[in-house]
């Protein structure tokens, strides 16, 4: 099962992909899109894009997203959810349905605990895939997400007779 990982930002989109066999996981590829343009509506197109290309290159079977967290500044976070509905759209374009997990449930996955720093999941994540090149934080959070998903439902073999049952 081919799975990719989205951590959502208006300037930074993180995205990661891995490929699930039984309980391995291995990494495919990873990166991070930049919002380009003048005004916000020109950088969700941008990022709409580029994820888009993201999914035709490596064509994946599930996606995953992390779920937004509300800020004390509510006009960063109503910035933020625009980019998540980016993040959202494009899986759903292609197809695919999309998990969801909170941050904590993220990082407890792959560092053991919920309140872990950006390095800390870094670090976690070169761990499980020794040898990778990660693009950024905001890549390695993805790529955590989308580990997350394989451990929590998204390459479960019931997800996947589920998925066969609906087809």
């Amino acid at each position: 099962m081919r799975i990719i990982g989205i951590d959502p930002g208006l300037r930074n989109l993180g995205w990661g992909v891995i490929d699930v066999v039984g309980n391995r996981t291995s990494h495919v590829a990873n990166g991070v899109c930049k919002s380009a343009g003048d005004d916000l509506a020109q950088r969700l197109l941008s990022l709409h894009n580029q994820l888009t290309h993201v999914f035709i290159t490596y064509q994946p079977e599930t996606a995953a997203v992390e779920q937004t967290f509300v800020n004390k500044d509510g006009a960063g976070t109503l910035k933020l959810g625009q980019a998540r509905g980016i993040a959202m759209l494009v899986p759903a374009q292609a197809g695919l349905v999309v998990g969801e997990y909170a941050p904590n449930k993220v990082k407890k996955t792959v560092v053991g605990v919920g309140h872990a720093e950006k390095a800390q999941v870094m670090h976690m994540v070169k761990m499980q895939m020794p040898g990778i090149e990660i693009a950024g934080p905001d890549a390695a959070d993805a790529l955590a997400i989308a580990i997350c998903h394989a451990h929590h439902g998204g390459a479960s073999s019931l997800a996947r007779a589920v998925a066969r049952a609906s087809a």
